[in-house]
């Protein structure tokens, strides 16, 4: 009998062999099924995986050849086109948004720009093809027709035989007269009156500090909430229609204290050398510059800007290589002498020569304002202007 028939026949007869059998080829069973399991986890891991690795070669193959192709490059030369590209946009858009300000301020003077406007358009849309060196020199045409206008502008300015020749301010309220200074004859709108029965005040569109998007009023709007009698635009401001004002616009610099008290732009105005004027009781006086000024609030009024034209009755301003100043235009001011305080315009003069002007009336000290289209002087109505809206302005009240 062989030694399996043995066994075969001890496990029948035995029910404890039987049963170990049993129990073992269920064990066999399970693994066999956790075996098969595994296998086919296997193959399908093994086939994802091989996907994996076709996609990752393919991935390396595209790497390989950009790589390839950007060694055959000179990306020294490749660099130094695409900053020349960018200097040449920069510069160009520069060059635009400058004369694009010009022609903005020729149409605050002459209406009919037509041929200026087409010009500028036929530079941008240059620009825009990236055709930089005729979009420059479009514009570099345009700025001197331009110019060119100014000056025939200028040249044609006549001041009205009616208007009477007087080197004396009015000893109070309005008048618009032909002022002699010793380097030439100018056209003035001036308002006096006598700081006993007046007070001076600075009104703000906002009621602090302003970076950008400021709120701005018209100066009718400033004398009619205020109840004055007489107002004039006040410190130079970034005006909205400005590209160059992008971020920053209606907003002003300036050292200013208005009628609540409140200073502005105190922070960059503590070493600044911006002159100012102030106003207080009965007096008025100015500092060559804002760093010499405290932050006294029982005055009536501070004001800041460039530049200062007269002190002690002497010339201050005499030019600074500043265009828009050396140009000719209306040029706001503020002044005193002794109690007498003044507001007004100087026609078509640059900045030093309504210094000599308001030297020429007999004024004490005087600050230049802001001009161009924000010129306007109040006085029972626009005397000059309106211009645009602003976010100050000095007003006349009475006491």
């Amino acid at each position: 009998m062989t030694l399996i028939s043995h066994l075969t026949k001890t496990v029948v007869k035995n029910p404890y062999f039987t049963a170990y059998f049993s129990i073992t080829s269920i064990v066999l069973i399970v693994l066999a099924y956790l075996l098969v399991s595994y296998i086919k986890s296997t193959k399908s891991q093994i086939v994802s995986l091989t996907t994996q690795k076709q996609s990752v070669e393919k991935t390396l193959e595209v790497t390989q050849k950009e790589l390839t192709f950007l060694k055959s490059q000179d990306q020294f030369v490749y660099n130094k086109n695409l900053q020349e590209e960018i200097d040449n946009i920069q510069k160009t858009y520069k060059k635009g948004v400058d004369s694009y300000e010009k022609l903005l301020s020729l149409k605050e003077i002459d209406k009919k720009t037509e041929k200026f406007d087409k010009l500028f358009t036929d530079a941008i849309v240059l620009l825009s093809q990236r055709n930089y060196a005729s979009s420059e020199a479009l514009l570099e045409s345009l700025d001197s027709q331009i110019k060119q206008q100014q000056e025939k502008l200028v040249s044609q300015f006549v001041i009205p035989q009616n208007v009477p020749t007087n080197n004396a301010p009015p000893t109070s309220g309005y008048s618009r007269q032909q002022v002699k200074a010793d380097i030439g004859t100018f056209l003035v709108n001036i308002i006096s009156t006598d700081l006993n029965s007046t007070r001076v005040i600075v009104d703000t569109a906002s009621e602090s500090d302003c970076s950008n998007n400021c709120p701005v009023l018209s100066l009718a709007d400033y004398v009619s909430r205020n109840g004055a009698f007489a107002g004039v635009n006040g410190s130079y401001f970034c005006p909205a229609e400005y590209p160059s004002c992008a971020g920053r616009t209606n907003s002003f610099d300036t050292l200013l204290m208005n009628k609540n008290k409140v200073y502005f732009n105190s922070d960059n105005n503590k070493y600044s050398s911006i002159p100012l004027i102030y106003f207080s009781g009965n007096s008025a006086g100015i500092r060559g510059q804002s760093q010499d000024w405290g932050r006294d609030t029982g005055v009536d009024a501070v004001i800041a800007n460039q530049g200062l034209l007269l002190s002690g009755g002497n010339i201050i301003f005499g030019g600074d290589g500043d265009p828009k100043k050396g140009s000719k235009g209306g040029r706001s001011f503020v002044g005193n002498k002794g109690n007498i305080a003044y507001i007004g315009v100087v026609h078509n003069a640059t900045v030093a020569e309504a210094a000599h002007t308001l030297k020429a009336l007999g004024l004490e000290n005087a600050l230049n304002l802001d001009n161009g289209g924000s010129t306007a002087l109040w006085y029972s109505g626009y005397k000059v202007g309106p211009g645009r809206n602003i976010p100050n302005s000095i007003l006349f009240i009475r006491k």
